[in-house]
C-alpha cells in the first residue's frame, strides 16, 4: 500500500470554476436559494397573464352584453372582412347604371345604396335592404329625395327640386296681410325650407356613416343632370305639409311638414 504521503491530492476549486458555483450553493441557505428564484419571470409567463386577462375580459364581455360582443361593443373595422377588402381595394366610383347591379339580387355581391352622392354598403342588413325587405327600394341607387318626403315609391330619386315643399306652410288665403309682406315670407319661408331639407340629407348620411353596420364605400359619379320640370310633391308629403293657420306665428318655422317614416 503506497503511503498517506504519496496519495494523489484533490485539487481545491478554484473561484469561477463549476465547483465552486457548486459548493457556494451548497453553502446557501434554502431562503437565500427561494429569493433568487423567485425573481426570475420569464417572457412565457408574461405571455400566460396577458393570455388569461383577455380570456376574462372576453368572457365578461360576452356575458354582460347578453351575448351581443366579445369586445364590449367595439367592432373595430379590421375584425370584418367586408370592410378589409373595401380598404385592400379602395374607394369606388360607379355611375347610377352600375350602382343598379347592386341591389340584392345577386346574393353574392354586395348590397349598395347612395345618399347624397355617397355609396354606403348595407350588406349587414340584407333582410333589410335585400329583396323583400322593408327597404329595398333604396338599394341599388340614389334615392336621396325618398329619405327627405318619405315616400319611398314615389321618390326613388336624387332629383331634390321642389322637395323643399315640404316644409313650406300652406298659406291661408284669408289672412288679413298684403302681396308684398305674402311675398317676402314666401321667399323666407323657402330659404328655411332648403336650410331643413340640407340638414335632413346630412343627418341621413350621417347616419350611415356612423353606423356600426354599414360603411362608407365610394361616390356617385356621372349622374346625368336633372332637367326639365322639377318632381311634384309626393300626395302623403303633401298632406302633411303644415298649414299656416293651424301654426302659432312665432314657432312658425320649427313646424315639421315631414310625414313619419
Amino acid at each position: 500500500m503506497s503511503s498517506p504521503s504519496g496519495a494523489r491530492r484533490r485539487p481545491q476549486a478554484t473561484k469561477g470554476s463549476p465547483d465552486a458555483s457548486h459548493s457556494a450553493r451548497s453553502n446557501s441557505s434554502p431562503d437565500e436559494l427561494e429569493d433568487q428564484t423567485s425573481r426570475i419571470i420569464s417572457p412565457l409567463d408574461i405571455l400566460r397573464v396577458i393570455i388569461t386577462l383577455i380570456g376574462v375580459s372576453c368572457a365578461l364581455s360576452y356575458y354582460i352584453t347578453s351575448g351581443a360582443s366579445l369586445y364590449w361593443n367595439y367592432d373595430p373595422w379590421f375584425t370584418q372582412p367586408a370592410k378589409i377588402a373595401q380598404w385592400w381595394q379602395g374607394p369606388l366610383q360607379l355611375t347610377p347604371e352600375q350602382l343598379s347591379v347592386f341591389d340584392g339580387s345577386d346574393p353574392k355581391k354586395p348590397i349598395y345604396l347612395a345618399i347624397n352622392g355617397k355609396i354606403f354598403d348595407v350588406s349587414a342588413g340584407r333582410h333589410t335592404y335585400g329583396p323583400g325587405g322593408s327597404y329595398e327600394v333604396f338599394a341599388g341607387r340614389d334615392a336621396t329625395r325618398a329619405f327627405v318626403t318619405g315616400c319611398f315609391l314615389e321618390d326613388r330619386t336624387g332629383d331634390m327640386r321642389g322637395a323643399e315643399e315640404i316644409y313650406v306652410p300652406i298659406d291661408d288665403p284669408d289672412e288679413d296681410i298684403t302681396s308684398a309682406q305674402r311675398k317676402m315670407r314666401a321667399e323666407r319661408d323657402r330659404r328655411k325650407a332648403r336650410e331643413k331639407v340640407q340638414a335632413e340629407v346630412q343627418k341621413w348620411e350621417s347616419f350611415y356613416a356612423s353606423s356600426k353596420k354599414y360603411f362608407l364605400v365610394g361616390e356617385l359619379v356621372g349622374v346625368p343632370e336633372y332637367t326639365g320640370p322639377p318632381p311634384k310633391l309626393c300626395e302623403p308629403a303633401q298632406k302633411g305639409r303644415p298649414k299656416r293657420k293651424n301654426m302659432n306665428q312665432n314657432d312658425a318655422s320649427d313646424t315639421p311638414g315631414k310625414p313619419v317614416l
